[in-house]
């Protein structure tokens, strides 16, 4: 598994942003628009090719003609709602999964354009395709263009990334599917109903070193632990 990155959905994309500033002490870069979906995006690095994405409403484009991605419109806080892995290939890692029995729908292609002008484009499975209420990521893949956390992002430490079910060994299954086999069985998920910070920071490390875990909970949820220079924060 090569965990791309994680999504943090909110209403409001500058509240949040700020929010994530007081508690971790790095500003987000600006992302970029997504044309026709009515968001736009700040990004956080977790190090290596990892990142925490923001993404909210985009007030500059007009509505879209369909729902935003990962219930944004529903949303009334920020929420750890996704996360993406990043694959090679990912029509037969597409071809994989089925024959594995988890759909993850069909590869859809993307693109945005950076605030240098500088277009990205990418490959990924639809987030509204995803399973067991987002625990289980969608895939994407960049092909030959410039990942972003090549332009410099500010960063912060991934400590941890927990997947709560309430049947542990189902959700592994597919998991499992979409090439998700390094989250060993961890202990009850604790209770995260909100992001906070606790007073001890570590520096960055590289995010292979995080700690994963798939833990038994009354629901499906991921829970990721931040590490930045004004100590720990929990997102759920």
């Amino acid at each position: 598994m090569t965990l791309d990155h994680l999504v943090y959905a909110t209403p409001d994309l500058d509240a949040t942003a700020a929010e994530l500033e007081r508690l971790l002490g790095v500003r987000a870069a600006v992302g970029g628009r997504h044309p026709g979906l009515g968001t736009r995006n700040q990004l956080i690095g977790l190090g290596g090719r990892s990142y925490l994405e923001i993404i909210g409403p985009d007030p500059d484009q007009d509505p879209p003609i369909g729902p935003r991605p990962f219930g944004i419109d529903e949303l009334t806080a920020a929420a750890l709602v996704s996360w993406a892995v990043a694959v090679d290939g990912i029509d037969a890692v597409v071809a994989r999964a089925r024959t594995l029995g988890y759909d993850p729908g069909d590869p859809q292609d993307m693109s945005r354009r950076t605030p240098a002008g500088d277009l990205l484009s990418w490959r990924l499975t639809p987030p509204q395709h995803i399973g067991h209420a987002g625990i289980v990521p969608f895939l994407i893949d960049w092909g030959s263009t410039r990942h972003p956390t090549e332009s410099g992002l500010p960063l912060v430490e991934l400590v941890s990334l927990r997947i709560g079910h309430p049947d542990p060994e189902a959700a592994r299954k597919d998991l499992t599917a979409v090439g998700v086999t390094t989250i060993p069985t961890a202990k009850p998920h604790p209770d995260t109903s909100a992001a906070r910070a606790t007073p001890t920071a570590e520096p960055c490390r590289d995010v292979a070193a995080a700690r994963f875990g798939l833990a038994l909970d009354t629901r499906p949820r991921l829970t990721a632990v931040l590490s930045g220079r004004c100590g720990h924060v929990m997102l759920s």
